[in-house]
């Protein structure tokens, strides 16, 4: 036969797409023509594929070769298709029956000697499969135990490309997943290590119940990055949808850990100060790398030293931030990755940074205003929670044996919170407080009675609120009441949520 199509995923951004690899043997002087917008490491392919097959004691068929991956107005990028394209080849030429490659994803990269190498992305990619109908897939070994948390597809594994050949003759099997044992997750840091702090202990129970952006205001030793650090320790595991987002990203990105199995944990990210914008939002030649923003999908990027980033950086993080998914447009064409994190800064209040805090404060006022200027006041309109921390007491270090709260509590309170917001807007689709749309909470039924919210009111009517705010406190007094046990939050539950907006609290 002439023609063969052998089926494999391509990826743009998170999102996979079903590829159809055509191969068609013609006439005339041999060669390889690839077609369907290949990038450069796939235009390779074609001499990879040959070393390949002929070491793997197959012949090459010395003729014209035409290879092209359908849909060709998709961009193609990467080595994935490698054994594809050679299943391809070889079943173009009579090699391989080609009934036995039907309905099958062929996902690999080729080394020289036929050996079949690891790739990053296999989790969309196998998730793309099964939603096109495939119910089979085949995968380097080492990408298998990945592959076999999409339900629904029977996953085997390949090490060369002569145990595929093998197989689809039917004088060889395929390898099962390995089923590695997923290493015990390392215990992460706990709340029950912060000595004093109350308020800022307060901020972290409130946002991860809520879901809401942090700001940590203090001087050098108060406790800030401590606190950043054990925000994840009291969020709730990953359900299986966002596990299956978080593990798709981390695939991309080539970050996923021993194991291959899904991310239960909330992931955190804590880029450098020095951090560019492609390394924080996302970037790169051709078609766009997840950056650290989408690396903390589900989780927490906190930014320590957050005056001393560059002010485009931050300020590209003010679009994702509301509508949780960046789009990067490169040459290579448009991406979108998303970006539903939990958004925590910290920051000394002035370049000096005593640790004694603003009564040792050797700043003018307005170098004071200077360096906390560098935060926008549009970035720092969309932090639920800003808190001020103050310097550390003896007392709180060694003056007390009184047990501290342990992250454990603190989760179970969180957790109770999360459970009665679910309840409560889950016909919405809403997961937390955070995501609620300003406009709900404030129309029937959900509308607070007005003497509750009238301080608010006022605050808005002379300008020292915004209409972002307004909402960002409402939400905020949603998760007060949720914390306390509450059907809906009061003049109280408002009040502290006014005083967390405004950095008053305590």
């Amino acid at each position: 036969m002439s023609y063969a199509k052998v089926c494999c995923v391509g990826l743009v951004g998170v999102a996979g797409h079903l590829v159809e690899v055509e191969v068609d043997i013609a006439p005339g002087l041999p060669g390889v023509t690839l077609t369907g917008l290949p990038d450069t490491a796939l235009n390779e392919a074609r001499d990879r594929v040959r070393a390949a097959i002929v070491n793997s004691g197959e012949e090459w068929p010395n003729r014209r070769l035409t290879v092209n991956l359908l849909p060709a107005t998709l961009p193609k990028r990467g080595s994935a298709f490698d054994l594809a394209i050679a299943a391809g080849i070889l079943a173009c030429a009579g090699e391989l029956p080609s009934v036995g490659l039907d309905g099958v994803a062929i996902l690999g990269e080729l080394g020289l000697d036929g050996t079949v190498r690891p790739i990053r992305g296999i989790l969309p990619m196998v998730a793309a499969a099964a939603r096109a109908g495939l119910t089979r897939a085949v995968v380097p070994l080492h990408n298998a135990d990945e592959a076999t948390v999409v339900p629904g597809m029977d996953v085997r594994a390949v090490d060369t490309l002569q145990r595929l050949i093998g197989f689809v003759r039917g004088c060889g099997t395929l390898l099962p997943p390995p089923g590695s044992p997923a290493p015990p997750a390392p215990p992460g840091p706990d709340l029950a290590d912060v000595a004093g702090q109350a308020v800022g202990r307060r901020a972290i129970e409130v946002a991860a119940a809520g879901g809401h952006h942090l700001a940590l205001i203090g001087p050098p030793g108060a406790g800030k990055t401590m606190l950043a650090e054990r925000l994840p320790s009291v969020l709730p595991e990953l359900d299986d949808e966002a596990a299956l987002e978080v593990t798709a990203v981390h695939s991309i990105a080539g970050t996923l850990p021993p194991g291959g199995r899904l991310i239960r944990r909330p992931p955190f990210q804590a880029p450098h100060h020095t951090a560019s914008l492609a390394s924080l939002v996302g970037g790169g030649s051709g078609l766009a790398r997840p950056g650290a923003l989408s690396l903390a999908h589900r989780g927490v990027l906190f930014l320590d030293e957050a005056p001393e980033f560059a002010a485009r950086v931050l300020d590209s993080l003010r679009q994702p931030l509301e509508s949780g998914r960046v789009t990067l447009n490169r040459t290579g064409g448009t991406t979108e990755y998303p970006t539903r994190v939990q958004l925590v800064i910290a920051a000394n209040p002035c370049p000096c940074a005593k640790p004694a805090g603003d009564s040792a404060c050797q700043c003018t006022p307005v170098a004071r205003r200077r360096y906390l200027g560098r935060l926008s006041g549009p970035l720092l309109d969309r932090l639920d929670v800003r808190v001020r921390l103050h310097p550390m007491r003896a007392a709180d270090l060694v003056g007390t044996d009184a047990p501290r709260e342990t992250s454990a509590t603190v989760a179970a309170r969180v957790a109770r919170a999360r459970a009665a917001a679910g309840a409560r807007w889950s016909a919405q689709g809403w997961r937390t407080n955070a995501e609620v749309p300003g406009a709900a909470l404030r129309r029937p039924p959900w509308q607070l009675p007005r003497p509750d919210v009238d301080h608010l009111q006022r605050a808005l009517d002379s300008g020292s609120l915004t209409a972002r705010g307004f909402d960002r406190t409402l939400r905020l007094a949603w998760t007060i009441a949720d914390l306390d046990g509450l059907d809906r939050p009061g003049a109280g539950e408002v009040a502290e949520a006014s005083q967390l907006r405004a950095g008053e609290h305590g």
